[in-house]
């Protein structure tokens, strides 16, 4: 099967990063990688909001149809709930950059192991190896019932 475009790119058009044979973990070029990822992500989320704000202003009109008002009520709160969500992401990736400058990146904050190159290009933000975050999924699970 031939490989596509998306299939060979990673978030926000990088390519994920190759490790070499012998690499050292979390060395300056993948730390750099992951940063330049987080950055570009970042930037692609205040656009978001930036096209938002603009949307809503062009957009915001007085409808005297009750129905027409609520439809665009709802549009705007759906968007602002987006917008929400991608601010709590904005938090998060900047808690990762400052884990990134501290040189504590890509280390579970549970049990210290390797969270893995693989996994953080897949979701760079992760804090936690893949067994401690199964492990809290499912406490979570039986917590909530």
């Amino acid at each position: 099967m031939p490989k596509t475009a998306a299939s060979t790119e990673s978030l926000h058009g990088f390519e994920p990063y190759k490790e070499k044979k012998g690499e050292e973990y979390m060395n300056e070029k993948q730390q750099e990688h992951f940063r330049n990822l987080l950055l570009a992500w970042k930037a692609e989320l205040m656009a978001e909001v930036d096209r938002t704000v603009s949307h809503m202003k062009d957009e915001a009109a007085n409808f005297p149809d009750p129905a027409d008002r609520a439809s665009q009520e709802e549009e705007f709160s759906l968007e602002l709930r987006t917008r929400d969500r991608e601010r709590k992401l904005i938090k998060k990736i900047d808690a990762t950059l400052e884990l990134i400058d501290q040189d504590d990146y890509g280390f579970c904050e549970a049990c210290g192991v390797e969270i893995g190159i693989r996994r953080l290009e897949a979701r760079p933000t992760a804090t936690l190896c893949v067994d401690c975050k199964t492990l809290a999924e499912i406490k979570e699970r039986q917590i909530s019932g």
